[in-house]
């Protein structure tokens, strides 16, 4: 049993869930700008809610979408366990129609300008790596969480 299959399991103990409940996997999140350390610290005062996901990465993965009510082990850069998120919400939408109050939900930017730079740039370096071109218009997977255990 790994030390993530421990803290599940304590966090199946403690909330009194079904020895069944399913992790959907673990989620380590970075940006630019910031450490791992301190996006959990985000993530763990509430002032990270949301993120988002490139549409094409999950095409390009085969992967299926994330559904809310998912339930996700955030990791450090060791990959110890941080906390468990539930999804709360998963939108489909083009990049240019985020709006400013679902991007400062991700708790990292002073304004959308500065958002949209940012991600911007992610997009272009991750559609490099897996193939994809970006486009204003390239659609995002917004997804909204609470932290339910820490």
């Amino acid at each position: 049993m790994t030390h993530l299959d421990e803290y599940w399991n304590k966090f199946l103990a403690q909330k009194k869930l079904p020895q069944d409940t399913k992790c959907a996997g673990d989620l380590f999140f970075e940006a630019k700008g910031f450490v791992a350390d301190e996006m959990n610290a985000l993530v763990i005062s509430g002032q990270k809610t949301a993120f988002f996901s490139s549409y094409a990465t999950f095409a390009i993965d085969e992967e299926p979408l994330p559904v809310s009510g998912e339930l996700y082990i955030v990791v450090d850069r060791a990959n110890n366990p941080v906390c468990v998120i539930e999804l709360e919400s998963v939108n489909i939408l083009p990049f240019n129609e985020v709006t400013w109050e679902m991007a400062k939900q991700e708790g990292e930017d002073e304004n959308l300008e500065a958002w949209r730079e940012k991600k911007q740039e992610y997009l272009e370096d991750e559609g490099a790596v897996l193939g994809f071109e970006f486009a204003p218009d390239i659609k995002v997977v917004f997804q909204t969480f609470k932290v339910v255990y820490k």
